[in-house]
């Protein structure tokens, strides 16, 4: 029997020939290889004593050859041909060029790390796997050779048709930056990182897969995070990301934002956001910009959340939180200013297609506010304005925010008009609405909102414009005093 191992990745290699030599097989290598499981004392013959050339163009050209592809190709009838010296196991990783994707190289070192042998090596080895076993992975270096049977076969052949299926994705995409050149196909390629308990519901199930890059965390506590957790807490932490430079406190629940606050400390911010509704956190997800105490976590392990997020825990809340064996706590390592840059994209499956689109990180910019009203905002209304903007960008469409003194105190999302999230979202506040302001996802197409708000004291709103009957809003504003400022930003999240 023979093998054939031409690697990158040596880690363990001598591990897997010395298994593969006690089985009787001739290893035949090139390169590096060779000259690495020699200096380990491996009885190894070199391919150019098959194919009867040294290598070519400094390496470029060394397993290319009929002897070798010949060899691994052969199926049972065609082994039988003696000229024909058939290969039973293949081991061959490729070119890292993963490692160099990331890194601030010139174009010549990404061509150099392409890999040409490598590739046609695996597909060769897999589309034979009846006949030969092909290890395209490092980490099946300690593979038991004694339990290869036809499932492993199938199953190893699969890893290798995915890696350079995998390898050839990462060289598009990388090249078509490099060249600037921009594709009508869209290809995204997803690595299992796990199996989920289940999806939304307990009969759904769901799995994680790495997408591109993805936040540095750590599970400091508590059970793995299931489907929905994943989901609510990436809306709490985007949420928080939106201040990442002051202490603010984001709490979640369903995809939506229960309350958030601002405040001198993370632990005033939750005192302000738990008050404002005190009711919808429980089961929630909450998410801080700063490091929680000890007196902040007695609070939070007081309350039954799923999910507690934040750059640090101090070592006294951190055993607190313990205490509670279920509660996640999560701490974040990626900084909180990076966070809203991570996706860029994204995708939704359907039943006509798959929709892709630019992720809305699309941010303010005072400088493009244009006051809709004879009636200027103060600069407190002014601050709670943009607060409620930035918040009502993450509530599902239509979306309402109401806030006062940098914390919401009215949440509505998911309404079918407009007229419904606002007065639901007032009605929630009930008698704390004078002064406060409103953020709107999208603009305002008739002045019943405007009354509405007029009826609740509401001193200001902040929303997109751009209804055809904007002159008649704005004129309801100003027979009710309420000042009005429009974004040219809409935020509609469906």
């Amino acid at each position: 029997m023979r093998a054939y191992i031409s690697v990158s990745n040596k880690e363990n290699i001598e591990i897997l020939a010395k298994n593969l030599i006690d089985k009787k097989y001739e290893i035949v290598s090139t390169g590096n290889t060779f000259k690495y499981l020699k200096e380990k004392g491996i009885n190894v013959v070199e391919s150019s004593s098959i194919t009867g050339f040294n290598e070519l163009l400094g390496g470029k050209v060394k397993s290319l050859h009929p002897d070798i592809f010949a060899g691994i190709l052969a199926n049972q009838e065609e082994r039988l041909d003696k000229s024909i010296k058939a290969f039973d196991f293949v081991v061959v990783d490729l070119y890292p060029f993963e490692q160099y994707m990331d890194k601030n190289v010139d174009l010549e070192t990404l061509i150099k790390n392409i890999d040409i042998g490598g590739v046609a090596l695996l597909r060769a080895a897999a589309k034979n796997y009846e006949n030969v076993v092909v290890i395209s992975d490092s980490n099946d270096y300690k593979i038991d050779l004694d339990e290869i049977d036809d499932k492993k076969r199938q199953e190893l052949a699969l890893k290798a048709f995915l890696k350079t299926s995998k390898y050839d994705f990462l060289i598009n995409s990388k090249l078509s930056n490099e060249f600037k050149i921009k594709n009508n196909n869209k290809a995204f390629f997803f690595n299992k990182i796990q199996d989920l308990r289940y999806g939304e519901n307990p009969h759904q199930q769901a799995s994680l897969y790495n997408y591109n890059k993805e936040l540095d965390w750590v599970l400091l506590n508590g059970k793995e995070l299931s489907y929905n957790n994943i989901l609510d807490t990436t809306v709490a932490l985007e949420i928080a990301a939106e201040f990442f430079d002051v202490a603010c406190c984001s709490i979640v629940k369903h995809q939506n934002p229960c309350a958030v606050a601002l405040a001198p400390s993370v632990e005033a911010a939750f005192d302000k956001a738990l008050d404002s509704d005190p009711i919808s956190p429980f089961g929630g997800i909450v998410a801080f910009t700063q490091e929680v105490n000890l007196s902040l976590a007695r609070k939070l392990s007081s309350m039954f959340l799923e999910v507690i997020v934040a750059p640090s825990f101090s070592f006294e809340a951190l055993a607190e939180l313990k205490k509670k064996k279920n509660l996640r706590v999560i701490q974040m390592n990626t900084p909180y200013c990076e966070i809203l840059k991570f996706q860029e994209e994204e995708i939704k499956l359907t039943p006509f297609g798959a929709l892709i689109q630019q992720k809305d990180n699309k941010d303010l910019d005072v400088k493009t506010f244009k006051v809709m009203t004879k009636k200027k905002p103060e600069q407190r209304e002014l601050e709670d304005m943009i607060f409620a903007f930035k918040v009502v960008k993450h509530v599902k469409s239509n979306g309402i925010v109401v806030a006062k003194d940098l914390r919401t105190i009215g949440i509505c999302g998911g309404q079918t008009n407009r007229v419904g999230a606002v007065e639901v979202a007032l009605d929630r506040v009930c008698d704390s609405t004078k002064d406060s302001v409103v953020a709107s996802d999208g603009f305002f197409p008739a002045i019943d909102n405007i009354q509405i708000m007029a009826q609740n004291r509401v001193s200001a709103v902040i929303q997109p414009a751009g209804s055809i009957k904007d002159n008649e809003v704005i004129e309801a504003a100003d027979k009710f005093g309420i000042s009005m400022i429009s974004t040219g930003i809409r935020h509609f999240k469906h």
